[in-house]
């Protein structure tokens, strides 16, 4: 069956910035060369469910692709811990059909809402990065359709093209369509996790804990209070966990309930009172220290995904999600970092840090051994193109980098800095897509691709 064009749309990434109108096909694996052979001089690329921050799944004047999938032909093996299953399936829909069945994905990031193709494109990672790795890392083989309209199956190992593999993992499309994928799952016993958590008074204090603590658990993230300053700086509330085991008295997974934010949020309802005041809420509420609580999945990992459209409370000009990682040995540049954000009045009620374990073999795949942070901003804060400047400098003099799909900002020149295997990656997309034809706004921006 063909492709359904749908009419020209304008898209953005979940931050709300930068929307450019592109038409929009939903593809399956037997029509998706179909739609391949008509698209023009700005060639397509794929998309989810339009989770990626910036520009990543737009493409301005060309064509967008969306693989419909179904959990429904999800293939599992229970005896290897696998599944195969199409790269539109949500990880929502692989929790729902997983988590009954005694298995959960390997790696998942802030929000279930995105696609198994996108995990795969993004190599998204979780809060188990330092004992697990990212998504790459548990991907089997996937099959991908290429720039001239045939498809290939590739995968880590020796006779299944690698280098095609580890350049499609955190390749952000760039390299072809991914169609489908065999992914190994994690045994588990419980729709549930056991919580321990630590309220820590300053920056310093939860790095200790996680420098000390964190290999004795499989999950850890710390929430951090970028409004706090002077002593108080970067004082945070850290959680880490486990899978818990059985219990009669758990309850099945659920997503639980949804709210929901209206459209024609104005600018202004998140500014710098109203996340102080937040701030001051959250940290106070955590207690100082509690072991094994029970927590369900979605109140671990998707606590924004129970209101619906989040993103709007950031007002019609939307937000960014600077995201950074800078090596182990270079705390002094994170903590530049955390008293930038501060000082400069462009705190977050949404920052998180982690620590990230080894990194995969992908080229321009985003984790490495340090420490990464999160911090959503909005767009409309005066001075953000400076601040984010100053931080980019700090973080690339520190040896660090910035996440593809977080990015909204970054220039060539800034993406070339944090990325040293980028000409390798380069070789192996022009080998197999030598004019260009999987494009998007943020390849063009970065000169990963040609085109204005």
């Amino acid at each position: 069956m063909r492709g359904q064009r749908k009419a020209e749309q304008a898209l953005t990434g979940w931050g709300r910035t930068n929307p450019s109108v592109a038409k929009v096909v939903d593809v399956g694996p037997s029509s998706a060369p179909y739609a391949l052979a008509s698209v023009g001089p700005r060639g397509a690329i794929g998309r989810g469910l339009g989770r990626s921050y910036g520009d990543s799944a737009q493409n301005g004047g060309g064509h967008v692709l969306r693989v419909a999938s179904s959990i429904a032909d999800a293939v599992l093996d229970p005896e290897t811990a696998t599944v195969r299953l199409g790269a539109g399936v949500s990880i929502e829909d692989l929790l729902h059909f997983a988590v009954p069945r005694g298995f959960f994905p390997p790696v998942i990031p802030g929000t279930r809402l995105v696609t198994v193709g996108g995990a795969i494109a993004s190599d998204i990672h979780g809060k188990n990065h330092h004992v697990s790795g990212s998504f790459g890392n548990h991907v089997e083989r996937l099959t991908l359709l290429l720039a001239d309209g045939t498809t290939r199956v590739v995968g880590p190992n020796e006779n299944e093209h690698p280098e095609l593999f580890w350049a499609t993992v955190g390749g952000m499309g760039l390299t072809g369509l991914i169609l489908d994928a065999t992914v190994r799952l994690l045994r588990v016993e419980s729709a549930h996790v056991l919580v321990d958590t630590d309220r820590a008074d300053d920056l310093d204090s939860v790095m200790a804990l996680m420098d000390s603590g964190d290999d004795r658990y499989r999950y850890s993230v710390a929430w951090i209070d970028t409004m706090a300053t002077g002593a108080r700086l970067g004082r945070s509330v850290l959680h880490r966990g486990d899978h818990a085991p059985a219990d009669p008295s758990f309850k099945p997974y659920s997503a639980g309930a949804l709210v929901g934010v209206p459209p024609g949020v104005p600018n202004g309802v998140i500014n710098r009172f109203t996340i102080k005041a937040f701030n001051e809420m959250w940290f106070r509420k955590a207690p100082r220290v509690r072991r094994d609580e029970v927590q369900g999945i979605a109140q671990f990992w998707h606590p924004l995904d129970a209101v619906r459209n989040w993103n709007r409370i950031y007002g019609p000009q939307g937000f960014i999600q600077y995201q950074f990682v800078v090596p182990f040995g270079e705390e002094v540049a994170l903590r530049r970092c955390v008293e930038d954000i501060a000082h400069s009045g462009a705190g977050s009620f949404l920052a998180v840090l982690k620590r990230f374990g080894a990194a995969n073999p992908a080229p321009i795949s985003f984790p490495m051994p340090g420490w990464t942070l999160t911090v959503d901003v909005g767009a409309a804060l005066p001075g953000l193109g400076e601040l984010v400047r100053r931080l980019d400098e700090i973080v690339l003099t520190a040896g660090g980098r910035h996440y593809l799909s977080k990015d909204s900002h970054m220039a060539a020149d800034t993406f070339r800095r944090g990325y040293d295997r980028l000409d390798e990656w380069r070789q192996i997309r022009d080998k197999i897509d030598p004019t260009g034809v999987w494009c998007s706004d943020q390849s063009r921006r970065l000169g990963l691709t040609g085109g204005e």
